[in-house]
């Protein structure tokens, strides 16, 4: 059974986000999904909770791991909310997580002024799309550009989505995971704030920090990015030989 990869977009954006991971992955002939969240993408006339959240990305991974063991990956939002549904209290099946630009706890002081930059941008003309066109045009490649807007951008589900993940208990989450977990963070990314916490909670996780990159990073230089994925499903796929031998062992000579 092959690895099958279920991708998680941040906030904002949308399942175009990962078309360059899609069609390495295609090449590679790995299977993967990407998902929509509730107010993203085609989803976008949508509410936003975190219940509709965290349980699309429950049905996702309960289909993908119908077909071989689930490597589960997040970006941003889409990587605490992951981060969140790995370590729930009843352990999904989910053989591997990669969580991308997340090392921040969505709380306090940080989430207030991290939402009220973010409205204030909201009330600028074109509520700040130029902004956004700007600083996408001098950091991410031409090739990839196009990707985090190519689905529609959430502005009205943004407030409300920040609002809601100061709910989520992630320390109590992170420190529960016991798969094979990567932190990839850019070298400038702001949401580095607490990554020496993640690391702690999480004493077995690696962490990638991708140089000369901020927050979007799987844009930024998608190929070390799928470097990371392709490193992922090389560990889920040598921790899985191992089980799939015993099963075959323990059921015996075929009479």
């Amino acid at each position: 059974m092959s690895v099958q990869i279920v991708l998680v977009h941040g906030i904002r954006t949308s399942a175009t986000m990962w078309r360059s991971q899609l069609a390495f992955l295609r090449e590679q002939g790995i299977p993967a999904v990407a998902v929509d969240l509730p107010g993203h993408g085609s989803r976008m006339a949508e509410d936003f909770t975190l219940h509709e959240a965290l349980h699309t990305i429950d049905v996702a991974v309960r289909d993908a791991a119908t077909r071989g063991p689930v490597l589960l990956v997040g970006h941003s939002m889409g990587g605490l909310l992951c981060l969140a549904y790995v370590g729930g209290a009843d352990a999904p099946r989910v053989a591997g997580l990669i969580a991308a630009s997340c090392t921040s706890l969505p709380r306090g002081a940080g989430l207030a002024a991290y939402r009220a930059i973010a409205r204030a941008v909201d009330r600028l003309p074109d509520r700040g799309m130029w902004i956004t066109a700007r600083i996408l045009e001098a950091t991410i490649p031409e090739e990839t550009r196009s990707d985090f807007a190519a689905g529609g951008y959430a502005l009205d589900t943004q407030d409300t989505a920040l609002r809601t993940l100061a709910a989520l208990d992630l320390a109590t989450a992170v420190s529960r995971i016991d798969v094979p977990l990567w932190f990839v963070n850019g070298q400038w990314d702001q949401l580095r704030v607490n990554e020496a916490l993640f690391r702690r909670l999480a004493p077995h996780a690696d962490l990638i920090v991708v140089p000369r990159t901020t927050h979007l990073v799987t844009a930024m230089r998608p190929q070390i990015f799928n470097a990371v994925l392709r490193l992922a499903i090389a560990t889920i796929e040598r921790d899985a030989r191992p089980a799939a031998e015993d099963a075959g062992r323990s059921a015996g000579p075929e009479r």
